[in-house]
């Protein structure tokens, strides 16, 4: 019985502690657009994107009209001609592929130019909410963007505008 009560009181001082915990939410992407320069290197990031897409486009065209001028000729060559025509396609499309890797892969080239612009605001933006939550003694953070699991949460919790108008100071 003694067990009992001492693992209801445990229970209920856990239980309290919890209940005492301060937090609040920020919606990031909110705060990110409310941002000039990463709106700013989010075009220029646009821009490289769809530049670089044409140019893979244009690659791979290129490949497709090899291919289909080797399939339209393909019954008139011999066999030495034909291997040889088939090597020149694989290795274009092998060219564009890599080239496609190399603008839009985990360490390409527009994957480094948006580390290099974006980055640095990204980390602008969570030291200030770190600071504003210290100011403010929250325990935690939340980011509501994009998340779907965030069923519910009082609108007086939510500091997003708190953190905007601090990170325009």
């Amino acid at each position: 019985m003694k067990r009992l009560i001492m693992a209801i009181a445990l229970m209920l001082g856990i239980a309290a502690s919890a209940s005492a915990q301060n937090y609040a939410v920020v919606n990031s992407e909110k705060i990110f657009k409310s941002i000039a320069s990463y709106n700013a290197a989010i075009e220029q990031l646009d821009k490289m994107a769809n530049d670089y897409q044409a140019q893979v486009d244009e690659k791979f065209e290129a490949v497709e009209k090899l291919y289909n001028a080797y399939m339209e000729r393909r019954d008139q060559l011999n066999a030495a001609s034909q291997q040889a025509n088939e090597e020149r396609i694989i290795e274009l499309e092998k060219e564009a592929s890599e080239f496609q890797e190399s603008i839009f892969g985990t360490d390409g080239e527009l994957m480094k130019k948006r580390l290099e612009l974006i980055q640095p605001i990204q980390e602008k933006v969570f030291a200030t909410i770190e600071n504003y939550a210290k100011q403010k003694g929250y325990d935690m953070i939340i980011d509501v963007a994009q998340n779907a699991t965030m069923l519910y949460y009082s609108a007086k919790a939510d500091q997003t505008e708190a953190i905007i108008a601090q990170l325009k100071k």
